[in-house]
């Protein structure tokens, strides 16, 4: 179990390092709306977080299960929150990931938006990297 813990934080580090370099600069810039999107975690891991975002709220699916939140998002200054995220309860053969991920969206406070990616920061560190689905 610590083995995938291990993993999946290696996994969101390597992300963080490679794609750091070339959005770090818009981060706490003005944005792209994302209201109205869908978007499908990046890491090549099974069971893929989704993440869809409607006005003041976020959703999707969390690797088995789906979850919701209240969001906060400010276009100006490039702002992304997440707070008291809730799901469903399904019991899954492995539970690690998706709690991981959920627990690492939570820490998200910025975003940067392209025409097919959106990266999710906490401060300049990215967290998450998603590409747009259509």
């Amino acid at each position: 179990m610590k083995t995938i813990f291990y993993a999946l934080l290696l996994t969101f580090a390597m992300v963080s390092c490679t794609s750091r370099v070339g959005n770090a600069a818009k981060v706490g810039k003005n944005q792209a709306p994302i209201t109205g999107t869908q978007w499908i975690l990046a890491d090549d891991i099974a069971n893929r977080p989704t993440l869809i975002i409607e006005q003041n709220r976020i959703s999707g699916n969390a690797g088995c299960n789906n979850y919701f939140s209240d969001a906060v998002i400010d276009t100006s200054a490039g702002n992304f929150s997440a707070k008291n995220i809730g799901s469903t309860r399904k019991i899954c053969d492995n539970m690690t990931s998706e709690t991981s991920y959920l627990s690492v969206l939570q820490e998200v406070n910025k975003y940067v938006v392209t025409e097919s990616t959106l990266e999710l920061y906490k401060d300049n560190l990215l967290l998450l990297k998603f590409n747009k689905q259509q």
